[in-house]
Protein backbone atom coordinates (compact mmCIF):
# COMPACT_ATOMS: atom_id res chain seq x y z
CA UNK A 1 0.00 0.00 0.00
CA UNK A 2 1.65 3.19 -1.38
CA UNK A 3 0.56 5.37 1.52
CA UNK A 4 3.83 7.35 2.58
CA UNK A 5 3.81 11.15 1.66
CA UNK A 6 -0.02 11.11 1.41
CA UNK A 7 -2.29 13.27 4.03
CA UNK A 8 -2.26 12.58 7.20
CA UNK A 9 -5.42 13.27 9.43
CA UNK A 10 -5.62 15.81 12.17
CA UNK A 11 -8.61 13.72 13.98
CA UNK A 12 -6.12 11.34 15.91
CA UNK A 13 -6.20 11.36 19.34
CA UNK A 14 -3.70 9.49 21.19
CA UNK A 15 -4.19 8.16 24.71
CA UNK A 16 -1.64 5.88 24.75
CA UNK A 17 0.36 7.56 27.45
CA UNK A 18 -3.19 7.90 29.69
CA UNK A 19 -5.06 4.89 29.50
CA UNK A 20 -2.73 2.59 31.01
CA UNK A 21 -1.34 -0.80 29.65
CA UNK A 22 -2.13 -4.54 30.35
CA UNK A 23 -6.09 -4.41 30.49
CA UNK A 24 -7.44 -5.13 33.89
CA UNK A 25 -11.12 -5.34 32.71
CA UNK A 26 -11.34 -9.18 31.37
CA UNK A 27 -13.58 -9.29 28.48
CA UNK A 28 -15.18 -6.41 26.71
CA UNK A 29 -18.16 -8.44 25.16
CA UNK A 30 -20.40 -6.03 26.71
CA UNK A 31 -18.87 -3.32 24.19
CA UNK A 32 -19.50 -5.83 20.97
CA UNK A 33 -22.95 -5.14 19.83
CA UNK A 34 -24.95 -5.40 22.91
CA UNK A 35 -27.63 -7.12 22.52
CA UNK A 36 -31.32 -6.17 24.02
CA UNK A 37 -33.77 -8.16 25.98
CA UNK A 38 -34.92 -11.29 25.75
CA UNK A 39 -38.09 -12.39 25.40
CA UNK A 40 -40.35 -14.92 23.16
CA UNK A 41 -41.94 -14.45 19.28
CA UNK A 42 -38.20 -13.23 17.92
CA UNK A 43 -38.08 -15.07 15.18
CA UNK A 44 -41.61 -13.56 14.31
CA UNK A 45 -40.23 -9.69 15.13
CA UNK A 46 -37.05 -10.64 13.11
CA UNK A 47 -39.37 -11.17 10.18
CA UNK A 48 -41.31 -7.62 10.87
CA UNK A 49 -38.05 -5.75 11.14
CA UNK A 50 -36.30 -7.19 7.71
CA UNK A 51 -39.89 -6.91 5.86
CA UNK A 52 -39.84 -3.03 7.32
CA UNK A 53 -35.95 -2.71 6.53
CA UNK A 54 -36.55 -4.05 2.91
CA UNK A 55 -39.56 -1.59 2.74
CA UNK A 56 -37.12 1.34 3.93
CA UNK A 57 -34.84 0.17 1.11
CA UNK A 58 -31.44 1.42 1.60
CA UNK A 59 -30.92 4.80 1.76
CA UNK A 60 -29.51 7.76 3.69
CA UNK A 61 -31.46 9.43 6.06
CA UNK A 62 -29.61 11.90 8.39
CA UNK A 63 -32.76 13.05 9.81
CA UNK A 64 -32.94 10.02 11.81
CA UNK A 65 -32.01 10.24 16.02
CA UNK A 66 -28.97 8.75 16.27
CA UNK A 67 -29.31 5.67 18.36
CA UNK A 68 -26.43 4.18 21.66
CA UNK A 69 -24.87 1.04 20.75
CA UNK A 70 -21.52 0.49 18.63
CA UNK A 71 -19.80 -2.45 16.22
CA UNK A 72 -16.88 -3.57 16.31
CA UNK A 73 -14.80 -5.73 13.32
CA UNK A 74 -14.68 -9.09 15.53
CA UNK A 75 -17.34 -11.34 16.80
CA UNK A 76 -17.84 -11.75 20.78
CA UNK A 77 -15.65 -10.37 23.19
CA UNK A 78 -12.64 -10.44 25.05
CA UNK A 79 -12.28 -14.27 24.62
CA UNK A 80 -12.00 -14.15 20.94
CA UNK A 81 -8.25 -12.54 21.32
CA UNK A 82 -5.06 -12.40 23.55
CA UNK A 83 -3.26 -9.24 24.48
CA UNK A 84 0.66 -9.10 24.52
CA UNK A 85 3.24 -7.77 26.57
CA UNK A 86 3.79 -4.54 24.64
CA UNK A 87 0.55 -2.02 25.62
CA UNK A 88 1.57 0.47 22.92
CA UNK A 89 3.24 3.34 24.85
CA UNK A 90 5.36 4.37 21.73
CA UNK A 91 6.79 7.91 20.32
CA UNK A 92 3.82 10.10 19.26
CA UNK A 93 5.39 10.27 15.98
CA UNK A 94 5.81 6.66 15.67
CA UNK A 95 5.40 4.84 12.21
CA UNK A 96 2.06 3.14 12.94
CA UNK A 97 0.52 6.36 14.04
CA UNK A 98 1.68 7.59 10.44
CA UNK A 99 -0.18 4.60 8.84
CA UNK A 100 -3.51 5.31 11.15
CA UNK A 101 -3.56 8.92 10.27
CA UNK A 102 -3.40 7.86 6.65
CA UNK A 103 -5.74 5.72 5.98
CA UNK A 104 -8.08 8.15 8.49
CA UNK A 105 -7.49 10.32 6.25
CA UNK A 106 -8.28 8.59 2.65
CA UNK A 107 -11.53 7.48 4.43
CA UNK A 108 -12.31 11.21 5.31
CA UNK A 109 -11.61 11.99 1.70
CA UNK A 110 -13.64 8.88 -0.18
CA UNK A 111 -16.95 9.14 2.27
CA UNK A 112 -16.70 13.33 1.99
CA UNK A 113 -17.28 12.76 -1.80
CA UNK A 114 -19.58 10.35 -1.54
CA UNK A 115 -21.80 11.95 0.84
CA UNK A 116 -21.63 15.28 -1.37
CA UNK A 117 -22.70 13.08 -4.33
CA UNK A 118 -26.07 12.61 -2.43
CA UNK A 119 -26.11 16.19 -1.29
CA UNK A 120 -25.25 15.42 2.11
CA UNK A 121 -22.32 16.68 4.74
CA UNK A 122 -19.62 13.89 6.20
CA UNK A 123 -18.92 14.34 9.77
CA UNK A 124 -15.18 12.94 10.14
CA UNK A 125 -15.32 10.85 13.09
CA UNK A 126 -12.43 10.27 15.72
CA UNK A 127 -9.90 7.80 16.16
CA UNK A 128 -8.51 7.23 19.44
CA UNK A 129 -5.41 5.55 19.85
CA UNK A 130 -5.35 3.56 23.55
CA UNK A 131 -3.30 1.01 25.49
CA UNK A 132 -4.92 -1.62 27.47
CA UNK A 133 -7.76 0.01 28.03
CA UNK A 134 -9.80 2.94 27.67
CA UNK A 135 -13.41 5.02 28.59
CA UNK A 136 -15.44 6.13 25.67
CA UNK A 137 -19.34 7.15 25.84
CA UNK A 138 -20.14 3.37 25.71
CA UNK A 139 -18.28 2.70 28.78
CA UNK A 140 -15.24 0.87 29.40
CA UNK A 141 -13.23 -1.05 26.92
CA UNK A 142 -9.79 -2.96 27.27
CA UNK A 143 -7.68 -4.15 24.31
CA UNK A 144 -9.00 -7.67 24.58
CA UNK A 145 -12.28 -6.45 23.29
CA UNK A 146 -10.60 -5.55 19.59
CA UNK A 147 -11.00 -2.81 17.28
CA UNK A 148 -14.80 -0.46 17.69
CA UNK A 149 -16.47 2.45 17.26
CA UNK A 150 -18.64 4.32 19.42
CA UNK A 151 -22.02 6.05 18.40
CA UNK A 152 -21.88 7.90 21.50
CA UNK A 153 -19.25 10.14 20.59
CA UNK A 154 -18.37 9.28 17.00
CA UNK A 155 -14.74 7.51 17.72
CA UNK A 156 -13.42 4.63 16.86
CA UNK A 157 -11.07 3.12 19.31
CA UNK A 158 -8.15 0.99 18.30
CA UNK A 159 -4.93 -0.28 20.61
CA UNK A 160 -2.32 -0.83 18.04
CA UNK A 161 -1.28 -4.09 19.60
CA UNK A 162 -4.59 -5.93 17.91
CA UNK A 163 -2.10 -5.47 14.67
CA UNK A 164 0.11 -7.45 16.03
CA UNK A 165 -2.60 -10.03 16.59
CA UNK A 166 -3.70 -9.76 13.54
CA UNK A 167 -0.46 -10.72 11.61
CA UNK A 168 0.52 -13.50 14.37
CA UNK A 169 -2.35 -14.92 15.70
CA UNK A 170 -4.82 -14.69 13.12
CA UNK A 171 -2.82 -15.34 9.86
CA UNK A 172 -3.71 -11.79 8.91
CA UNK A 173 -0.60 -9.81 7.21
CA UNK A 174 -0.17 -6.87 5.08
CA UNK A 175 -0.40 -3.04 5.30
CA UNK A 176 -3.97 -3.13 3.04
CA UNK A 177 -5.50 -5.74 6.26
CA UNK A 178 -4.71 -3.11 8.72
CA UNK A 179 -6.31 -0.52 6.62
CA UNK A 180 -9.33 -2.71 6.51
CA UNK A 181 -9.49 -2.92 9.95
CA UNK A 182 -9.52 0.73 10.34
CA UNK A 183 -12.40 0.92 7.05
CA UNK A 184 -14.40 -1.09 8.96
CA UNK A 185 -14.72 0.74 11.81
CA UNK A 186 -15.25 3.91 9.69
CA UNK A 187 -17.79 2.06 7.84
CA UNK A 188 -19.90 2.08 11.22
CA UNK A 189 -19.50 5.51 11.80
CA UNK A 190 -21.37 6.06 8.03
CA UNK A 191 -24.20 3.58 9.65
CA UNK A 192 -24.61 6.14 12.29
CA UNK A 193 -24.22 9.12 10.03
CA UNK A 194 -26.94 7.83 8.08
CA UNK A 195 -29.66 6.35 10.57
CA UNK A 196 -28.91 2.53 10.09
CA UNK A 197 -27.54 2.00 13.04
CA UNK A 198 -29.72 3.74 15.15
CA UNK A 199 -32.64 1.34 13.33
CA UNK A 200 -30.80 -1.27 14.33
CA UNK A 201 -30.37 -0.43 18.21
CA UNK A 202 -34.37 0.54 17.97
CA UNK A 203 -34.68 -3.24 16.23
CA UNK A 204 -33.29 -5.22 18.44
CA UNK A 205 -34.78 -4.31 21.75
CA UNK A 206 -37.08 -7.06 22.78
CA UNK A 207 -35.17 -9.42 21.19
CA UNK A 208 -34.11 -12.89 21.30
CA UNK A 209 -30.44 -13.19 21.84
CA UNK A 210 -30.01 -15.60 18.19
CA UNK A 211 -32.63 -13.17 16.50
CA UNK A 212 -30.89 -10.32 17.77
CA UNK A 213 -27.40 -11.92 16.32
CA UNK A 214 -28.63 -12.33 13.29
CA UNK A 215 -29.40 -8.59 12.96
CA UNK A 216 -25.99 -7.55 13.70
CA UNK A 217 -24.53 -10.16 11.16
CA UNK A 218 -26.34 -7.34 8.80
CA UNK A 219 -25.00 -4.48 10.16
CA UNK A 220 -20.96 -5.81 10.36
CA UNK A 221 -21.69 -7.19 6.83
CA UNK A 222 -23.20 -3.88 5.96
CA UNK A 223 -19.92 -2.27 7.44
CA UNK A 224 -17.46 -5.27 5.45
CA UNK A 225 -19.26 -3.64 2.25
CA UNK A 226 -18.63 -0.12 3.12
CA UNK A 227 -14.69 -1.08 4.16
CA UNK A 228 -14.69 -2.43 0.09
CA UNK A 229 -16.54 1.09 -1.04
CA UNK A 230 -13.52 2.82 0.37
CA UNK A 231 -11.05 0.15 -1.01
CA UNK A 232 -12.67 0.61 -4.51
CA UNK A 233 -11.99 4.18 -4.52
CA UNK A 234 -8.60 3.68 -2.77
CA UNK A 235 -7.75 1.64 -6.36
CA UNK A 236 -8.74 4.15 -8.45
CA UNK A 237 -6.54 6.54 -6.92
CA UNK A 238 -2.93 4.34 -7.42
CA UNK A 239 -2.75 3.24 -3.89
CA UNK A 240 -3.14 -0.06 -3.97
CA UNK A 241 -0.24 -2.80 -4.23
CA UNK A 242 -0.65 -5.89 -5.95
CA UNK A 243 -2.09 -8.31 -3.61
CA UNK A 244 -3.05 -5.63 -1.00
CA UNK A 245 -6.58 -6.37 -1.89
CA UNK A 246 -5.79 -10.23 -1.10
CA UNK A 247 -4.53 -9.52 2.16
CA UNK A 248 -7.67 -7.51 3.23
CA UNK A 249 -9.85 -10.56 2.01
CA UNK A 250 -7.86 -12.81 3.98
CA UNK A 251 -8.05 -10.87 7.45
CA UNK A 252 -11.33 -10.91 6.78
CA UNK A 253 -11.51 -15.08 6.27
CA UNK A 254 -9.57 -15.13 9.99
CA UNK A 255 -11.71 -13.33 11.81
CA UNK A 256 -15.14 -15.00 10.47
CA UNK A 257 -17.13 -16.17 13.44
CA UNK A 258 -17.14 -19.70 11.79
CA UNK A 259 -13.13 -19.71 11.48
CA UNK A 260 -12.53 -17.93 14.77
CA UNK A 261 -15.29 -20.36 16.71
CA UNK A 262 -13.22 -23.53 14.87
CA UNK A 263 -9.69 -21.80 16.20
CA UNK A 264 -10.59 -21.31 19.59
CA UNK A 265 -13.49 -24.04 20.54
CA UNK A 266 -12.97 -26.53 18.25
CA UNK A 267 -16.11 -26.39 16.90
CA UNK A 268 -18.77 -23.94 15.74
CA UNK A 269 -22.34 -22.61 17.18
CA UNK A 270 -24.06 -21.06 13.85
CA UNK A 271 -26.85 -19.58 16.18
CA UNK A 272 -24.05 -17.30 18.40
CA UNK A 273 -22.47 -15.67 15.35
CA UNK A 274 -23.01 -12.15 15.17
CA UNK A 275 -20.70 -10.86 12.96
CA UNK A 276 -21.20 -13.65 9.45
CA UNK A 277 -18.88 -16.74 8.48
CA UNK A 278 -15.67 -16.14 6.80
CA UNK A 279 -17.26 -16.72 3.28
CA UNK A 280 -20.00 -14.03 4.50
CA UNK A 281 -17.52 -11.53 5.38
CA UNK A 282 -15.15 -11.96 2.46
CA UNK A 283 -18.30 -11.97 -0.41
CA UNK A 284 -19.84 -8.48 1.17
CA UNK A 285 -15.86 -6.84 1.26
CA UNK A 286 -15.29 -8.31 -2.25
CA UNK A 287 -18.56 -6.61 -3.46
CA UNK A 288 -18.11 -3.01 -2.34
CA UNK A 289 -14.54 -3.48 -3.80
CA UNK A 290 -16.20 -4.62 -6.90
CA UNK A 291 -18.63 -1.67 -7.47
CA UNK A 292 -17.72 1.42 -5.27
CA UNK A 293 -21.54 1.26 -5.51
CA UNK A 294 -24.00 2.32 -1.55
CA UNK A 295 -26.84 0.43 -3.33
CA UNK A 296 -24.81 -3.12 -3.46
CA UNK A 297 -24.16 -2.62 0.23
CA UNK A 298 -28.14 -3.54 1.50
CA UNK A 299 -27.14 -6.30 3.27
CA UNK A 300 -30.60 -5.85 5.35
CA UNK A 301 -33.27 -6.91 2.81
CA UNK A 302 -32.78 -10.52 1.29
CA UNK A 303 -30.00 -14.00 1.79
CA UNK A 304 -26.58 -12.75 2.85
Amino acid sequence: MLWRGRRQSDNIEDERSDSGGGGGLGGGGQFRVPIGGRTGGGGSILLVILVVLAGWYFGFDPSQILGGGDGGLLPGGGDQITETQDNGNAPANDEMKQFVATVLADTEDTWTGIFKSQGLTYEDPKLVLFSGQVRSACGFASAAAGPFYCPGDHKVYLDMTFFQQLDQQFGASGEFARAYVVAHEVGHHVQNLTGIMGKFNQMRQGMSEADANQLSVRIELQADCFAGVWAHFTQQKGILEQGDIESALNAAKQIGDDTLQKKMQGYVVPESFNHGTSQQRQTWLARGFKSGKLSDCNTMSGPI
